[in-house]
């Protein structure tokens, strides 16, 4: 059924990020997009993430008799990624008059000043790097989140993982061949595997051989646009990258492989690839997808209820919103 949405150009993806830790607000994001109809569901391939992301799957299977399960995605990178990253610094560094821009462009207000709490929250820090460059007085730097693809091994063999995907970087053939070699032992029994990477010269030529080197070849195979990634949030223009991107592989007519968009992803998108008449397979949304959603439960006058289901009149309201955007690619 997923690669079917696929053929049809109805693919939608739900990125909970690469390094987004956030269980409680993972297992509810899982839980609305799966009856939202999502197709797949991408997160970091974490255990706990994991747990979480299929448990608010389970969830709302027992809900809707009707629903279908999203692929449970990880992702990977074969070398340094803006995606694989989180912010930190001492707060004790930080001058006592200054103005805290880090803490008020932060988007998911992992960043905090309390009483009870001072710094960067690192389950909540997904890698943006909106601070980074906002600190007046430099402190704050990356700092990499590493994973080890040999420990999805056994979810994979009993199918809590079924897809994967791979974040990769211009001109980085060799390290992708290794890390490809690395995956080998799985790659036959995974339904689907994507392959994200940003613009470059010669972009033609990388993703060709990048394909040399799918050995044993997947499946299928998502060929993901990253066009301004981690942006969607910022608003209507984010996206423009993500449509240029996706029509110029799209004119590659690369052998095989779907092409999906991602990066700067919004509500602007669809209505701007029908627009354009720009036939990609899908969409994938992270920052902008979950935001919609977080922004509604988190302007409730109450703490967010762990197990959503409990409040059936907040999970209908928050799947109506997911609902609204995962139906602009269906219709």
């Amino acid at each position: 059924m997923e690669l079917a949405t696929l053929r049809s150009h109805q693919w939608f993806k739900l990125i909970c990020g690469a390094s987004y830790q956030d269980l409680p607000a993972i297992r509810n994001l899982a839980l609305i997009y799966t009856l939202a109809g999502a197709d797949c569901i991408d997160m970091a391939p974490d255990p706990a993430t994991i747990r979480a992301a299929r448990e608010g799957v389970a969830v709302a299977l027992e809900l809707d008799l009707q629903a279908i399960a999203p692929l449970i995605m990880v992702s990977f990178n074969d070398g340094e990624d803006p995606h694989f990253r989180k912010a930190v610094f001492d707060p004790q560094l930080c001058p006592h008059d200054c103005p805290r821009p880090c803490e008020k462009v932060c988007p998911t207000t992992a960043i905090k000043f309390s009483n009870d709490y001072n710094g960067i929250m690192p389950n909540l820090c997904y890698g943006c790097g909106r601070c980074l460059p906002l600190c007046p007085v430099k402190i704050i730097h990356t700092r990499e989140q590493v994973y080890v693809p040999e420990d999805i091994f056994d979810e994979v063999l009993n199918q809590s993982i079924n897809a994967i995907e791979i974040h990769t970087q211009p001109h980085r053939t060799q390290e992708f061949a290794s890390f490809w070699r690395r995956l080998s032992p799985i790659i036959p029994q995974l339904k689907l595997v994507a392959v994200s990477f940003p613009d470059c010269d010669d972009l033609r030529e990388y993703l060709m051989s990048l394909l040399g080197v799918m050995q044993p070849q997947p499946r299928s195979l998502i060929w993901q646009t990253d066009g301004r990634p981690m942006s969607g949030d910022i608003g209507d223009g984010a996206t423009r990258a993500a449509l240029q991107l996706g029509q110029k592989v799209l004119d590659f007519q690369l052998p095989t492989g779907f092409v999906q968009l991602a990066g700067g992803t919004n509500a602007s998108t669809v209505p701007k690839l029908r627009q354009a008449d720009i036939p990609v397979a899908g969409v994938a949304y992270g920052s902008y997808a979950r935001k919609i959603v977080m922004n509604f439960l988190e302007g409730l006058e109450e703490p967010i209820p762990d197990r959503l289901e409990d409040r059936p009149d907040l999970l209908r309201q928050a799947v109506a919103i997911a609902r609204k955007l995962v139906s602009q690619i269906k219709s």
